[in-house]
């Protein structure tokens, strides 16, 4: 098993390149659909330093309709098989909410279970995680792709997802289910608004003990508030990144892995240099003191 506390611990946060194998994305939609193209971009990945790769076959985005699960199902297998055998060592995560898929995924070869609905869409998949074992993205989102900009009415944004993080950890605990990742859902049943919210308060959900994952690649909130596209959110993707690294992020979803892995090692050698600088301070007072 894969285990991300352990290898979190290690304070080096991990880049989650993005891989799609569905033609409606919204933003790369149909570029990795046949063998050749899907191993240049897991190999894309890799080089460019991405510590994970995550598969996904059905569009998430914004009204997306469902993929029959079948469909869903045969690419997802099939790509995991296809990777495994060119990329013995890679860590494939499974970006799905059907516990079908995802029991299929992981006896194929894959590691982790990427579940945008926390569990809520399917009630077969916490239990499915359990008897798995295996690490689990728990994201937050009100409601389905199709309609969850219709459910943006929150009281308090934040109580209400730290309760509904509470409530999903309990039913994993339940499963003996511990290697747990959240995810606050960027864009996943959020206003603009409360996007830009939840990333200044970021560090709220550190309070409940698990590592977090940050997905925000060139997502609405950057290119609606720029009045551009999604193809022109790359600095912006950097930007917001950046960010979330400071306030501790520990995985960052993402589309362009070089640009990723660049801003982690600024953040982390800013981090350190830090650290550096106010050790040496303290040597410095305590000989002051003494003299």
């Amino acid at each position: 098993m894969y285990n991300f506390n352990g290898k979190l611990s290690q304070d080096t946060p991990l880049i989650m390149g993005i891989l799609n194998v569905t033609e409606d994305s919204f933003y790369d939609g149909g570029r990795y659909t046949d063998d050749a193209r899907i191993l240049q971009r897991a190999e894309e990945i890799l080089t460019e330093g991405g510590d994970i790769i995550d598969i996904g076959a059905m569009s998430t985005k914004p009204n997306a309709k469902e993929l029959p699960e079948e469909e869903e199902l045969t690419k997802i297998v099939y790509t995991v098989q296809l990777l495994r055998e060119r990329f013995p060592d890679a860590v494939l995560s499974i970006d799905t909410y059907r516990a079908t898929v995802a029991k299929a995924a992981i006896e194929s070869g894959a590691n982790i279970i990427n579940d945008i609905s926390g569990g809520t869409f399917d009630p077969d998949m916490i239990p499915t995680v359990g008897k798995l074992q295996v690490p689990y993205v728990l994201m937050h989102t009100p409601a389905k792709p199709a309609v969850m900009q219709q459910y943006t009415d929150y009281k308090d944004i934040l109580g209400e997802m730290l309760q509904f993080f509470g409530r999903q950890i309990a039913q994993l605990h339940e499963h003996a289910v511990h290697d747990i990742i959240l995810d606050p859902g960027f864009g996943f049943g959020k206003t603009l608004e409360q996007n830009y919210f939840l990333m200044q308060n970021l560090e709220v959900f550190h309070e409940l003990g698990f590592p977090l994952l940050v997905g925000i690649s060139r997502k609405s909130m950057i290119y609606k508030l720029l009045y551009t596209t999604p193809d022109h959110a790359l600095n912006g993707t950097t930007v917001l990144n950046t960010v979330a690294l400071m306030k501790g992020a520990d995985i960052l979803r993402v589309h362009d892995v070089r640009e990723a892995v660049e801003t982690r090692k600024i953040v982390q050698t800013m981090r350190h240099n830090n650290e550096y600088s106010s050790l040496n301070s303290l040597e410095e007072a305590k000989c002051m003191k003494c003299n």
